[in-house]
């Protein structure tokens, strides 16, 4: 677990790296002018080419290991930074993202490798962890990435390439393969058409109703996502370090919930009451944050928006025990893929409403996405029991 967790805080500090800057460089070939259309269409090309790869790349890290397609995917990731520290052009911008979406499996990859490694009962504890140490580094990223940024513009990405190659190596040296040869000679047959995938991927009985929650998690997620800076300095009058402070609290946050918190809830609650409670909390900082007017409320909010961290792990626990092992890999695929395409539209979504009731009542928003919650009990209610841990 020590390699993989690793292996995902680099990760995680490359893309925090590179995101805050990108727009700067935007600015340095093609003008002030369309940096922000080309930011968009930069981060929906991304998205979409994960969308139709990320299902796929699942499927082939269940029929050929998790190593291999971990290689691939910080390949892909090393030279998609590497383009950026040296891009001419627009265009090298371009093809580096359109490379490190078809190869961007990293996280999928890294939840079925936990799987793999992984008993039952602890994988709730585990999903948590990880998603710690990916906080960690999108904490650590962006600080460094400033830091650098200011000494030169392109050496962030320069420095991401380079962690990237670091972490490749890591893998390589130190990963062992979590799929035995005969698990993976047993897996199906590879589609490499995405759609595909996505209609074929088969599981217990509670395995759509948990997709559906999973899908109106990350829905939800887009409000803060998109909102927390826009509307703490337009609504809370938040300076640039406050906004930059509150950030980093939220992550930190996350990251100590996730880290020391998830597993000893989850042991005590089961995987089901944990997702409820870690629901009800993101739930009720919603409603609260969209009737504030003081500038502290969203940092007195931080505990309860951190319990609201526990939803995935455990949903990812519960949604694991639905598909047997050699569909792992398909499985984080195609919840990446989801997430990608909501990462797309989520966001578009998001600041059009905002923009289209701002005056009206600037907290619409947060108080719609804590009503989405409200679809989850009849999920649930159909998502039966398919071998729950003793605690659930």
């Amino acid at each position: 677990m020590i390699a993989i967790l690793t292996t995902a805080v680099l990760d995680a500090i490359g893309v925090g790296l590179v995101m805050p800057i990108l727009p700067g460089l935007l600015r340095t070939l093609s003008g002030a002018g369309g940096a922000d259309t080309h930011y968009g269409m930069l981060l929906a090309l991304y998205a979409l080419a994960q969308f139709l790869c990320a299902p796929v790349l699942g499927a082939l890290s269940d029929r050929f290991g998790r190593r291999p397609v971990l290689l691939a995917s910080l390949a892909g990731a090393a030279l998609d930074y590497l383009l950026m520290a040296y891009a001419p052009t627009l265009a090298w911008l371009y093809a580096g993202r359109l490379i490190a979406g078809i190869t961007g499996a990293n996280v999928a990859v890294a939840n079925a490798y936990v799987t793999d490694v992984t008993a039952e009962p602890d994988r709730a504890r585990r999903f948590g962890q990880l998603g710690a140490a990916m906080g960690i580094g999108f904490i650590a990223g962006p600080v460094l990435g400033g830091l650098l940024g200011a000494w030169h513009l392109r050496a962030p990405f320069a420095a991401a390439a380079l962690l990237n190659a670091l972490n490749l190596a890591l893998v390589w040296r130190s990963l062992p393969e979590s799929r035995p040869a005969a698990a993976r000679a047993g897996a199906a047959t590879v589609n490499l058409n995405a759609f595909a995938s996505l209609r074929r991927l088969r599981g217990g009985p509670a395995l759509v109703p948990l997709i559906g929650v999973y899908v109106i998690v990350a829905l939800v997620s887009q409000a803060p996502a998109t909102l927390w800076i826009l509307y703490g300095q337009a609504h809370f009058g938040w300076s640039t370090p406050v906004a930059g402070l509150s950030l980093a609290g939220y992550g930190a946050c996350h990251a100590l919930a996730q880290a020391f918190a998830i597993g000893p809830l989850i042991a005590r609650l089961g995987e089901r009451r944990a997702l409820a409670l870690g629901l009800a909390g993101d739930a009720l900082g919603l409603v609260v944050i969209a009737f504030a007017n003081a500038a502290w409320v969203p940092f007195a909010l931080l505990p309860l928006f951190a319990a609201g961290g526990m939803t995935l792990p455990a949903l990812q626990a519960m949604l694991a025990r639905q598909v047997d092992d050699a569909r792992q890999g398909e499985l984080q695929g195609t919840l990446a893929s989801i997430a990608s395409l909501i990462g797309v539209a989520g966001p578009l979504v998001v600041t059009a409403a905002y923009a289209a009731t701002r005056d009206a009542w600037p907290g619409l928003v947060w108080a719609a996405a804590a009503l989405l919650y409200l679809l989850v009990p009849p999920l649930l209610a159909h998502a039966r029991p398919a071998r729950e841990s003793p605690a659930a």
